[in-house]
């Protein structure tokens, strides 16, 4: 993608501000009060997982803890108890690790399973559409606010959370942090380090939920209309 007319825009801004522009020597300010970086300050990862379990009370998500030996069985009676019958998921080197791959084999028998493959793109999107269930890791999580933040890549499009009728989340216990303020700072690291940042990046909280004017809420709009939350060990 090619940026056109940047230098005259750049040049305008400065223009109305009544001052020369700046192109080097800018500094970020010091601010005398910082409140986001106190919510949750101090937590032990024990003490962030217990906000997030609370948080996903309000939030209508299902909330469960295992190790890394029981998430397969967790997992699988997960998927039962949603009925799911065709699951998508991404092409996610965890899936190996934690042991997703084995389940998948074991279920495909009696379910439809589709792991992403960029190569297919709309077909990828058609399933996902009519998929019971989507799965995914997450990247960061947000205590505060039951948030999961996803990395979307060519091997993990963003409709495996967004279109299927129910979403499960697979929650490394490392990803919890406090706050959105986290992993703002985690993504802005990654960036000035010039390590490889997911250029679309989602934030979920729970199933899809809107409101009207007088608060009445309907879960299901835009989105799943359930998610549960599996925190790993």
């Amino acid at each position: 993608m090619t940026i056109q007319n940047r230098e005259a825009f750049l040049d305008g801004l400065a223009a109305n501000l009544g001052r020369p522009r700046r192109t080097e020597g800018v500094k970020r300010p010091i601010w005398s009060v910082t409140p986001q970086l106190e919510v949750l300050k101090g937590q032990t990862q024990d003490e962030l997982i217990e906000a997030l379990e609370k948080q996903c009370q309000a939030i209508h998500t299902v909330f469960k803890r295992t190790d890394k030996a029981g998430l397969e069985q967790v997992l699988e009676d997960t998927i039962q108890a949603y009925k799911g019958q065709s699951i998508i998921a991404p092409n996610d080197q965890r899936n190996d690790v934690y042991g997703l791959t084995n389940l998948f084999k074991k279920l495909e028998q009696s379910t439809e399973i589709h792991i992403w493959d960029h190569t297919k793109e709309k077909e990828n999107q058609v399933f996902a559409e009519r998929a019971d269930l989507g799965i995914t890791f997450s990247d960061i999580t947000l205590a505060e606010s039951a948030t999961v933040t996803l990395f979307h890549n060519k091997h993990h499009g963003r409709t495996i959370s967004l279109l299927p009728k129910a979403y499960i989340a697979i929650i490394p216990k490392e990803t919890i942090v406090p706050r959105m303020t986290q992993a703002a700072q985690q993504i802005h690291e990654a960036i000035v380090k010039g390590e490889d940042v997911a250029s679309y990046i989602s934030f979920i909280s729970g199933p899809s939920n809107s409101a009207d004017i007088e608060m009445n809420l309907i879960v299901g709009v835009h989105g799943p209309i359930s998610a549960t939350y599996i925190v790993v060990d």
